[in-house]
């Protein structure tokens, strides 16, 4: 089963970051991936730019409406996902355990669903 699982941490502390810590929490990022792919876990995966480069969209009365930033203010910003396979939750909680900037955050693990033509639950509660 394919889980998503959502990397948050605070960009404020990350900023504190000397770059030589950033450089060594990316190399075991990388590392990890490495692990995860030679395991079958590892499905894909992106970090993904600060949140002061996100634009949020959202359509009302059929007119797009975008907003720069993101659509909430939190404590702990969306930093990455990492799509994983995965028997059941538990290893999936346990893959994302291993994942190293759950030690300046937290990692969301979600069971991602099938998009079907026709005959999906509503409001996506298949599973």
């Amino acid at each position: 089963m394919k889980y998503l699982a959502l990397v948050y941490y605070d960009e404020k502390i990350m900023e504190r970051l000397s770059q030589q810590e950033w450089d060594v929490l990316n190399r075991e990022c990388t590392e990890c991936v490495a692990r995860l792919t030679a395991n079958g876990h590892y499905i894909t995966g992106s970090p993904l730019l600060p949140t002061s480069s996100a634009t949020t969209v959202r359509v009302r009365d059929n007119r797009v409406a975008i907003t720069d930033g993101p659509f909430a203010e939190t404590k702990e910003q969306l930093a990455g996902f990492y799509m994983l396979e995965a028997r059941d939750l538990n290893e999936a909680i346990a893959l994302a355990g291993k994942i190293p900037p759950a030690r300046y955050g937290s990692v969301e693990v979600r069971p991602a669903r099938e998009l079907l033509a026709e005959g999906n639950q509503a409001g996506g509660n298949a599973g």
